[in-house]
């Protein structure tokens, strides 16, 4: 996984190098991309209804949405200047992105997991008992985020434990072997391992609230080339969020993810989902944000995420409304509330 980071980046600065004055330029065609997880599942349904495309016309440009099957395979696309835009975490957007000189600005704070994220042991019911195991996770995702947070708030370090990179696709099967007793992933995949008799949840997401956020990232030198790219994404996706309550919303956000109408829910009820845009703004203004970032920034740096040459957790910097972490010549991540508010006040 590291080996990989490491030739993403490279491979991002490379294609950054070559593609900027491109990226640059005004342009009337766009493409941005999505994978499966609650929080992003309504891009599916804005781009099947048409409202995207509605937007899309209305600032005299084409959105091409499309659906990546593997997560961190989309942002590396994104990295590499594929998309314009992507969905992800705001760790992700830090360690890959970010980190790989590319850019970015969080143009649409959509949720933050509020339970959508979980540890789950067998033979055992609260988190002390993790101590000593081997804990399965996708290394380096939000999932072990979520672990050194959770061992910490028990006293414990990664040093108790024995991470095991597992790939997000053979995660439910390896909690079925008798080998796997520990195991830390996100929905849909964490609801179904909690369908089984064996497991117990000992720790998720919503003791740590506001920590993991979702996000729409698009390449800031685009952005600021192509304004009616961010005005029309955030258009349609409010106008998305308005459809929140109606069934033929849900059933298609099911179908999508391969549940029914009860676990989707499920995966609703653990997300705390920003439908109308005066929340998001209000939550990316806050002071928290940018505490948060700090506690993200020093795991990532903690694990070699910020590459070879960042000296310490602030080498890239991140920008919020509440000020600057990290360096303020390096700012490769922005939380930009600017298109929320403007449809937070109706100006799109």
């Amino acid at each position: 996984m590291t080996r990989l980071l490491t030739t993403v980046c490279t491979t991002a600065l490379l294609a950054l190098t070559l593609a900027a004055p491109v990226q640059a330029q005004a342009r009337d065609s766009f493409k941005v991309c999505w994978s499966i997880y609650v929080g992003w599942l309504p891009w599916d349904y804005g781009a099947a209804e048409g409202i995207v495309d509605k937007w899309a016309d209305k600032y005299d440009i084409d959105i091409e949405v499309v659906q990546i099957n593997d997560y961190i395979e989309s942002i590396n696309q994104y990295t590499a200047g594929q998309f314009d835009g992507c969905t992800m975490t705001n760790m992700d957007a830090l360690t890959i992105p970010a980190a790989g000189g590319v850019d970015s600005t969080a143009l649409i704070v959509g949720d933050f997991s509020n339970g959508n994220d979980g540890i789950v042991l067998k033979d055992a019911d609260n988190l002390e008992a993790i101590k000593g195991r081997r804990v399965n996770l996708v290394e380096l995702s939000v999932s072990h985020y979520l672990l050194a947070r959770a061992l910490d708030s028990v006293g414990l370090s990664e040093r108790d434990i024995t991470v095991v990179n597992t790939a997000d696709a053979d995660l439910v099967s390896a909690f079925n072997t008798s080998d796997v007793t520990a195991l830390a992933t996100w929905n849909p995949l964490l609801g179904t391992i909690k369908e089984s008799p064996e497991a117990n949840l000992v720790f998720d997401s919503s003791s740590i609230p506001g920590e993991i956020i979702d996000l729409m990232v698009v390449n800031t030198d685009t952005l600021k080339a192509n304004p009616a790219l961010g005005k029309a994404l955030t258009g349609a996706w409010y106008e998305i969020m308005g459809h929140l309550n109606d069934s033929g919303f849900r059933q298609h956000l099911a179908n999508v993810a391969a549940t029914d109408l009860d676990g989707l829910q499920t995966q609703l009820d653990a997300t705390r989902l920003f439908d109308q845009a005066e929340e998001a703004v209000a939550f990316t203004n806050s002071p928290a944000l940018k505490d948060t970032m700090q506690k993200v920034a020093e795991f990532s740096f903690d694990h070699g995420l910020l590459g070879e040459g960042a000296p310490d957790a602030g080498f890239v910097g991140v920008a919020t409304p509440a000020g600057v972490y990290g360096n303020s010549g390096n700012i490769k991540l922005r939380f930009d509330p600017t298109y929320m508010t403007m449809a937070a006040e109706g100006e799109l």
